[in-house]
């Protein structure tokens, strides 16, 4: 395929896998559970942190996330710790000390910096998303941890992709024009959004052409991207349904 054939391709795969059953087996259901900005960029955020390995596993323990906070992260948050009992949880390595160290720093930026939006400000020196990451990263790391934990939010300088926090910010910016992204989030804008890099976009962007580099790193990211913004400057994270949709749904159309 050339350019256009290739853009007109991905351009449809986006539009068939952007839609309402998506929801059906993808973590962001969660967050369309609730109406309330704070409780969905809150469950978010958590399930988003907790998004790998196996997708009924991840959804599996989302629902006990949510049975956690019964059914109401921002209030849940705003009184944690209510007690000196700690809920249990386990997902792969993410568990009850990182689960009780997210909850106190969410308090934190709920008590104190209005909100998970508000951390992701723009960098005075760092451009784009790679900025607004380490602004988080420093606000959220301000509560006492340990080092365990850090391990969970993944950090661009250190040539991490950001996979979860990139498809979490894609959750909260992109609009809810067909049913799966939020648009709760008015502060950054669609343009500079960045893929979230997994194994199957990252392999598919390889098998059309769009992705040189082997490692699925930050510099693969931007290299993606670069691609991506020449199909659709404003919008170009709305690929993401395409590369990851033709990876999950239609895992043979590229195998040789």
């Amino acid at each position: 395929m050339n350019l256009l054939e290739l853009k007109e391709f991905l351009d449809f795969k986006a539009d068939q896998y952007e839609n309402i059953h998506f929801l059906e087996d993808d973590p962001i259901q969660f967050a369309h559970r609730f109406s309330k900005k704070e409780d969905q960029e809150i469950i978010g955020f958590l399930i988003s942190t907790i998004a790998w390995g196996n997708r009924k596993s991840i959804i599996s323990n989302g629902e006990k996330l949510i049975e956690i906070m019964h059914d109401s992260p921002h209030e849940f948050v705003l009184n944690y710790p209510s007690s000196n009992q700690t809920p249990h949880f386990v997902h792969r390595t993410f568990n009850t000390t990182d689960l009780d160290f997210f909850l106190r720093a969410l308090n934190h930026i709920y008590t104190t910096k209005s909100g998970l939006e508000n951390c992701f400000q723009k960098h005075e020196e760092i451009a784009g998303v790679k900025g607004r990451i380490k602004n988080f990263r420093e606000a959220f790391f301000s509560t006492p941890h340990e080092r365990r934990s850090e391990k969970h939010i993944s950090n661009p300088l250190q040539n991490s992709a950001c996979k979860r926090l990139n498809m979490f910010l894609r959750w909260m910016v992109r609009p809810y024009n067909k049913g799966v992204d939020l648009g709760i989030w008015k502060s950054i804008s669609t343009s500079e959004l960045l893929l979230p890099l997994d194994v199957h976009t990252s392999r598919n962007a390889r098998r059309l052409g769009l992705l040189a580099r082997k490692q699925d790193d930050w510099k693969a990211l931007e290299e993606l991207m670069v691609q991506l913004r020449k199909f659709d400057s404003n919008d170009p994270v709305k690929y993401d349904f395409a590369l990851f949709g033709l990876g999950v749904y239609e895992k043979d159309l590229f195998q040789s």
